[in-house]
């Protein structure tokens, strides 16, 4: 019988994306937001649809049935709960929200449809199934709990499930307007940053600041049970009646009105960062131990926005209450496109799961998206008349980029199929050196154009990542933040640098051990493991970058600039490249100079296509 294919959607909320599947077989995904170039687009992911097809080499008519992320109607029925309970306050939103389901969810089965040419059957799976799913199918356990946690799906918040062989069920719920998630972006809000985009940068702030407000947020805004269970007091939150997240009495709670967007920050924001961070990394331990008595199992997947807290999933790994913990890749909306498809197939149409071999997942390193070859990038730049050398052998094109590297250049690399997810993981990365002190703010501000407090991530190779961070097993998908090792630390006093956080750049330039661009003020790193298997081009300048300077590590942040998607294609990234500082641009196997580049006449106007993220 010959397998079926799978097309998965999720969108008209944010971050619309589509997948592909041939039975249990991951064999493309990609979000909208990387061809449109509007960050985050929620409209139907058309682009992404087109391109998963070409992937995978099919036809509209080819697909046995669509899997849509979401239940219009249980949200629908959530949207009227919700206009019931605050009526008459809360028209605004519920107009925009009625908008949303009834002018465009409702009606997803037509522009399925429209897109596709022809009418294949719909299955619409629930929003956290369609995320439960995304986590368990492609991890490497042939048994696991399952945990779920977001802002709001249709009804749900959070989901307790339990995942064996193709069999996948949810067990226990916490409905909205309860939500982790939206407390989490109630603070992001009220610090000045932007809700569904600004919650990293929160989590980012928080090891500047100190958990003094944990308690008060404890005993006033979220009532926390030992299981990890939990009740929002509504009464400091807008979320529900206006457009604002936090309420008067939250400001009042905390004795300041909200920081304003693009503002100083103070060392309040911070303290209330590192307070938020420190409740929400205690409410997941409680319900990672929750979903491992619930189910008996000693492995966990996760996935739902929250999920992306690399901290809190640090935390879970090292508090040892699970074995083994896989978290998705794409673990927001995103990612629930995979997982709608995944669940249709395997709990819908009853297809096997794969099976597991050698421990490792199915995301096949993230690295689902469009790749371009060395033949399409020549036509690029010859048309163009862009100089360049193009280097065919791996080993000495590697040797030159590490080469370059070692001598304090900033490089962008597109290499392969482009990552399904909000990380860059070396297809489409901005590398340097991280041994300078100063590589942190120079890249921050000269090239991703964005806040200087912003820490970056390292990649190391596989077999060199337990000399350098406190972390056993792989991280290859970046989300897991570990120590940096007791060896290669510096003394840092954090005490003394919130009393002379007045100007921030010279403190963040402060060294903290010898790979200072990617050690945290607490000594914490986001960590990538890069194996020759998942990435070969990338492992083979860490390999080189070794051999030339003795460390095995590298800087690795997302190609783009600060409110733009991350790079897709080789225009994208040569533009990318001429806006900013860095220095060598490597497309495949060509090697892009930008001393000798044509001056760009583009001039700083390209900056407003890009609202601020």
């Amino acid at each position: 019988m010959t397998a079926p294919y799978i097309l998965g959607i999720s969108g008209l909320y944010h971050d619309s994306a589509a997948a592909i599947v041939r039975g249990g077989e991951i064999v493309a995904a990609a979000q909208e937001e990387r061809f449109t170039r509007r960050k985050h687009d929620r409209r139907f992911p058309a682009n992404a649809v087109n391109y998963c097809l070409g992937e995978a080499f099919v036809e509209p008519s080819d697909l046995e049935l669509v899997a849509y992320y979401d239940n219009p109607w249980l949200t629908f029925d959530r949207v009227l709960r919700n206009f019931a309970a605050v009526a008459p306050r809360g028209r605004e939103p519920f107009g925009a929200a009625m908008r949303s389901v009834v002018g465009e969810k409702f009606n997803v089965g037509a522009l399925i449809e429209q897109a596709l040419g022809t009418r294949r059957p719909v299955a619409y799976v629930d929003h956290h199934l369609s995320h439960a799913a995304s986590a368990f199918y492609p991890s490497p356990f042939e048994s696991a709990a399952v945990l779920t946690i977001d802002g709001v799906g249709e009804h749900a918040t959070l989901t307790m499930g339990h995942g064996r062989g193709e069999r996948l069920e949810l067990l226990r719920e916490i409905r909205y307007p309860h939500s982790l998630g939206l407390l989490y972006s109630a603070i992001t809000q009220y610090c000045g940053f932007k809700v569904n985009s600004g919650e990293y940068k929160l989590m980012g702030l928080a090891p500047y600041g100190e958990p003094r407000f944990a308690d008060l947020i404890l005993k006033h805004l979220i009532d926390v049970k030992d299981d990890g269970s939990f009740a929002l007091d509504l009464d400091y939150f807008a979320f529900m009646d206006g457009a604002a997240m936090s309420g008067e009495k939250m400001h009042a709670l905390f004795g300041a009105p909200p920081r304003e967007p693009e503002s100083r920050i103070e060392l309040f924001h911070m303290d209330v960062a590192a307070s938020i961070q420190a409740v929400t990394e205690e409410i997941m331990l409680r319900l990672a131990r929750e979903a491992r008595r619930l189910t008996g199992e000693r492995n966990l997947a996760l996935a739902g926005g929250v999920a992306l807290n690399c901290v809190g999933n640090g935390k879970i790994l090292r508090s040892g209450i699970v074995d083994g913990l896989w978290i998705q890749p794409a673990a927001g909306d995103a990612g629930g496109a995979l997982g709608a498809a995944l669940y249709a197939a395997h709990m819908g149409l009853g297809v096997p799961r794969p099976p597991r071999t050698g421990g490792r997942d199915s995301q096949h390193g993230s690295y689902l998206g469009p790749a371009y070859s060395s033949a399409q990038v020549r036509a690029f730049l010859d048309r163009e008349a862009y100089p360049y050398a193009r280097v065919t052998d791996r080993a000495e094109r590697a040797r030159r980029v590490a080469e370059a590297l070692a001598s304090g250049k900033v490089v962008g690399l597109l290499s392969g199929r482009m990552e399904f997810g909000p990380r860059s993981l070396g297809a489409r990365s901005i590398l340097a050196d991280p041994r300078g002190a100063e590589m942190q703010s120079k890249v921050n501000l000269k090239v991703k154009y964005r806040e200087s407090f912003r820490p970056f991530a390292p990649a190391v190779l596989d077999s060199r990542a337990g000399d350098f961070f406190e972390l056993e097993g792989e991280s290859p998908y970046m989300l897991l933040v570990a120590p940096v090792r007791e060896a290669i630390r510096q003394p840092f006093d954090l005490a003394a640098f919130r009393q002379g956080v007045a100007d921030m750049i010279p403190e963040v330039n402060k060294v903290r051990s010898t790979l200072p661009a990617i050690t945290h003020v607490d000594y914490s790193a986001r960590v990538q493991t890069v194996s020759a298997a998942d990435q070969p081009d990338f492992h083979a300048i860490l390999q080189a970058f070794e051999a030339a300077t003795g460390c095995p590590v590298l800087v690795n942040t997302s190609f783009n600039v600060r409110g733009e998607p991350i790079v897709n294609t080789p225009q994208d990234a040569y533009r990318c490249f001429m806006r900013t500082d860095i220095d060598l641009l490597v497309l495949e196997d060509c090697l892009l100079e930008k001393a000798e580049q044509p001056a760009s006449a583009e001039g700083d106007d390209w900056r407003k296509e890009f609202v601020l993220d």
